[in-house]
C-alpha cells in the first residue's frame, strides 16, 4: 500500500499524496473511472486521485462530483471542499469541511528554469537563489495551489498571486502571498519538499 505522505491537519482538514504502483483494478475495486479518459496513465491518475479522497474520508461522495466550467472538480452542496493533483506517479488530494482548499505535487524537474519568467515577476525572482529549481518548482506549486484554491479560473500567476515570503525548515515551510482577482486576500501556503518531489497546499 504505497501511501507516500499523510497529514491531518485540524479536525475538518487533510490531505494524503500516493505514490502510484498499482495497476487499474486495485482501484476499480473502489472508486469508478471517468470513461472519456482514454490514456492509461492519466487514467490511473485520475483513479488514484479520487481513492484518495476515499482514503481521507470513507463517506466522501464520489458520485456526486461534477466539472465546473474551470474544469475544477466540486461538489456543488459543499459538503466537502476539495483538491486532487497528479505528477508523474503521484497523486495527491486535499479535503475540508469547512473551507476551500487547493492542492498541487509537482516532480523537481531543471527545465522549469527556462519557463520561470511565464510565472514569476523579477521581484519574485529575486527571492530565490539562482540555479534552483528545487525552489522555482515550489513557487510554481504553490501558485497553482492557489489557483486551485481559487478554483474558478482566468488567474495570471504573476499579476494575480504575488509572492511575498518564504520560510523554510527542514524541507517544511510557508511561502506567504497575496491573491488579488475579484479580492485581495493574504494567504500562507503550507509545503512540503521531498527528495524530487514538492507538495503544496492552501486552504482559508
Amino acid at each position: 500500500m504505497p501511501l507516500f505522505y499523510q497529514h491531518n491537519i485540524n479536525q475538518t482538514t487533510k490531505l494524503a499524496v500516493w505514490n502510484l504502483t498499482e495497476t487499474e483494478d486495485f482501484f476499480l475495486e473502489k472508486v469508478p473511472v471517468r470513461k472519456e479518459i482514454r490514456h492509461p496513465h492519466k487514467r490511473l491518475q485520475h483513479l488514484a486521485g479520487r481513492y484518495l479522497l476515499r482514503l481521507l474520508d470513507a463517506g466522501f461522495p464520489l458520485h456526486l462530483i461534477e466539472i465546473a466550467d474551470s474544469n475544477k472538480p466540486l461538489l456543488s452542496n459543499e459538503e466537502y471542499h476539495f483538491s486532487i493533483s497528479h505528477c508523474g506517479d503521484f497523486a495527491a488530494a486535499i479535503i475540508s469541511k469547512n473551507e476551500a482548499a487547493g492542492i498541487d505535487v509537482e516532480l523537481v524537474q531543471p527545465k522549469i528554469e527556462r519557463i520561470k519568467h511565464k510565472f514569476l515577476s523579477g521581484k519574485e525572482q529575486d527571492l530565490l537563489p539562482p540555479g534552483n529549481a528545487q525552489l522555482l518548482t515550489l513557487l510554481w506549486s504553490c501558485k497553482e495551489a492557489v489557483y486551485k484554491w481559487h478554483g474558478r479560473g482566468g488567474v495570471d500567476f504573476i499579476s494575480h498571486i504575488v509572492v511575498k515570503n518564504i520560510s523554510i525548515n527542514n524541507n517544511r515551510g510557508i511561502v506567504t502571498c497575496t491573491f488579488m482577482k475579484e479580492i485581495e486576500k493574504d494567504l500562507s501556503v503550507s509545503f512540503h519538499l521531498f527528495r524530487d518531489l514538492c507538495l503544496a497546499w492552501v486552504t482559508g
